[in-house]
């Protein structure tokens, strides 16, 4: 059950065996634990050394020389600290290089359209946007790292794409994609995103996403100007400070994606799928059923339907008493 548990929670398998090995023979040494658990003794030692760093085994004041394991219990509080505490800051460090990214982008907002100044140009036009993206697509030397947020793409949007990422991968770039999970739903969109994993691409999903965004070897962005306006046109810069902003940006949205492959779960104790867990979020926060609609890229029958299923478990009449409820209940 130890070996399970912390499993989960990022221990390697070998130091798993180790701790077990010292919770249940608190006065093993070394050879001890070779026997134990059937493992060479320079693995033991490395093992021994992760459980000291991680502070679940401290040196025993009865035996000088040799460690002792620290409670299960105080062990894995400390693993959930710990993630808490690394989750904080990736939160913070998002909400900075969001703010930070967002920022830089608006500062060349005022650039002459197809005017390049410091590596940096602002293009207007599906034309201006699309003979650039085969120039990058080209030049590209390692991977293109994409955010298509908006839920189901356009016909018109996934012809374009597709010769361009056939010949990338073609060449053996690395080719991530992510989509919003209402694409799930899309036949077209799904169809492609299934042929993109097929060819050696990757795909992943998330109800929520970043702004749009195309990265080319993590140092050429491609970024819609305004989000919310299309005719403002796109950024196409090579700034450094831009670039590692939205790399961070777009690292944190993969890791807490799912694979298009994979079922979207439901939470263990809510029952709730990421899906309504941020849609609650989005209308406690104030978000119209529209606004919500629009960041999770589904319809507003889709948003009304799934509060109204919220609101019926919850046993609430209003969306206030909804928010309050999901709050006690710790949805929220």
């Amino acid at each position: 059950m130890v070996i399970r548990v912390f499993g989960v929670l990022g221990l390697r398998p070998e130091t798993e065996a180790v701790y077990a090995a010292l919770l249940g023979c608190p006065q093993a040494d070394l050879s001890d634990l070779q026997v134990i658990t059937q493992l060479a003794e320079q693995v033991v030692r490395e093992a021994l050394d992760d459980l000291v760093d991680r502070s679940f085994a401290r040196p025993s004041r009865d035996n000088p020389g040799r460690l002792r394991a620290v409670s299960p219990q105080l062990a894995l509080d400390l693993i959930i600290r710990r993630q808490e505490a690394d989750l904080a800051r990736r939160s913070q460090k998002l909400a900075a290089d969001r703010a930070a990214a967002a920022e830089a982008v608006a500062a060349y907002g005022h650039l002459t359209p197809h005017t390049a100044e410091n590596g940096t140009e602002r293009l207007v036009g599906l034309d201006a946007i699309e003979a650039r993206l085969e120039i990058l697509a080209t030049e590209m030397k390692r991977e293109c790292l994409s955010v298509m947020p908006g839920g189901a793409q356009s016909q018109a949007s996934l012809e374009a794409s597709r010769p361009l990422d056939a010949d990338a991968l073609s060449r053996g770039m690395a080719i991530l994609t992510l989509y919003q999970d209402s694409v799930r739903n899309d036949p077209a969109t799904h169809t492609y995103a299934k042929w993109l994993t097929d060819s050696g691409g990757e795909v992943r999903t998330a109800p929520l996403l970043p702004p749009r965004m195309l990265l080319f070897d993590r140092e050429v962005a491609l970024v819609p100007i305004d989000p919310s306006n299309t005719k403002a046109g796109a950024l196409c810069t090579r700034e450094p400070g831009i670039a590692a902003s939205l790399v961070s940006v777009y690292e944190q949205a993969w890791d807490t994606a799912v694979p298009l492959g994979a079922a979207v779960t439901r939470d263990t104790e809510s029952g709730l799928t990421q899906a309504e867990t941020d849609l609650l979020a989005l209308l406690a926060a104030g978000m119209t059923d529209e606004a919500a609609a629009k960041r999770l890229g589904v319809g507003l029958r889709t948003v009304r339907r799934h509060m109204a299923a919220l609101m019926e478990r919850l046993g609430a009449s209003s969306r206030f008493e909804a928010g309050l409820r999901a709050a006690q209940k710790g949805w929220l």
